[in-house]
């Protein structure tokens, strides 16, 4: 206290010293009553100085204090459900932070980074060429470069990924309104889910990012749902895409495994409302690491709708897109009461920024 006392009496004489200096150089006379005065405002303007800076250095440690979520990269950040997966990040009060794309040595890139002489007529990468990825993975890339500070990642939704890359390989499905394929992504998520199913990353996989974790796994896959459906008599009615694809289509998921870490995060053996769209599918996980830990069933055909490896901290894929009803409700959509609800949408989210 004494020191503290010392120290405010220094500062009070270094006030009152600058005043008169300051006084006598502008020609008045430094009176007692024009000391006060001008030591008061010069009080005032450091105290404001002071709070200014604390305001600022509480903002900053603030921002610095974020925990920050790396996305996968992706050739359409522009996409809904990639902006949906950025936003849902922020409004947990996470930093998202998109990784670069990930390059295989095996295969030769342009300056843009496109691959050169890699893709058939679909787009779909050359099977010699998805042979080389599958077998060398993240050893022969810069994976390590780009993604070796991550502490979790998120692999968001998107397009097909090319079926050369299974491990049983299968063909373009012959639908034309469904040929966005992008190699340089299927490449750059193969390449970065081998790496952190390795090195035991945290990971969230959604649709897409599903199918690519167990694509990676060994799965077998479903080129295309309603036509699967169609070979075993059945109709999908747009459970899984719309048909028109102009929504995101809405069914309810059942969680199969209480011991899971699906069934930790919702806490319920259904979800319901879930956002959904996509036409392939993950038909089997047998001999796989992997464990279905939950499904849909419509029209008695069950469909797998989430998978995870007990074995790591933390790697769950889920086939519904959860980003999508965050971003309906925190931007109050008009279809946003047709999607499961913010609070369990949030939760895969929070789940992967509180894990350690």
């Amino acid at each position: 206290m004494e020191q503290k006392n010392l120290a405010n009496a220094r500062s009070d004489r270094f006030v009152t010293n600058r005043m008169v200096t300051f006084l006598c150089s502008i020609g008045k006379k430094p009176n007692k009553h024009r000391l006060i005065m001008a030591s008061k405002k010069a009080k005032k303007i450091c105290a404001s100085i002071a709070a200014s800076v604390a305001v600022c250095f509480a903002a900053s440690c603030s921002q610095s204090s974020k925990k920050t979520i790396y996305v996968a990269w992706s050739n359409k950040q522009d996409s809904y459900s990639f902006v949906s997966t950025l936003k849902t990040i922020e409004a947990i009060g996470c930093k998202p932070v998109v990784l670069d794309m990930i390059h295989s040595s095996d295969l030769s890139y342009r300056a843009d980074n496109t691959l050169v002489d890699a893709v058939d007529e679909h787009g779909i990468l050359l099977s010699d060429l998805a042979g080389k990825v599958k077998t060398n993975l993240w050893k022969h890339s810069d994976v390590e470069k780009i993604a070796q500070h991550i502490d979790c990642i998120i692999f968001p939704g998107g397009s097909d990924v090319c079926p050369t890359l299974w491990k049983e390989e299968g063909e373009w499905h012959g639908i034309e309104g469904d040929t966005e394929y992008s190699a340089e992504r299927d490449v750059s998520d193969y390449l970065l889910m081998s790496y952190c199913l390795e090195k035991n990353i945290p990971t969230f996989a959604i649709c897409r990012g599903m199918q690519m974790l167990s694509v990676v796994s060994g799965a077998r896959m479903i080129n295309d749902i309603p036509t699967y459906f169609a070979s075993l008599g059945k109709d999908d009615h747009g459970t899984h895409r719309d048909h028109e694809k102009k929504v995101f289509a809405a069914h309810d998921v059942q969680v199969t495994d209480k011991s899971s870490l699906l069934y930790k995060i919702t806490n319920t053996e259904t979800l319901t409302k879930v956002p959904s769209w996509h036409h392939q599918g993950v038909f089997s996980v047998d001999n796989t690491p992997l464990t279905v830990t939950a499904e849909n069933v419509t029209d008695d055909v069950t469909m797998i709708e989430a998978v995870e490896r007990k074995d790591l901290s933390f790697c769950l894929g889920v086939q519904f897109h959860p980003e999508v009803a965050v971003r309906k409700n925190v931007d109050k959509e008009a279809d946003a009461a047709n999607y499961m609800d913010l609070a369990s949408a949030s939760s895969f989210f929070q789940a992967l920024a509180n894990h350690r």
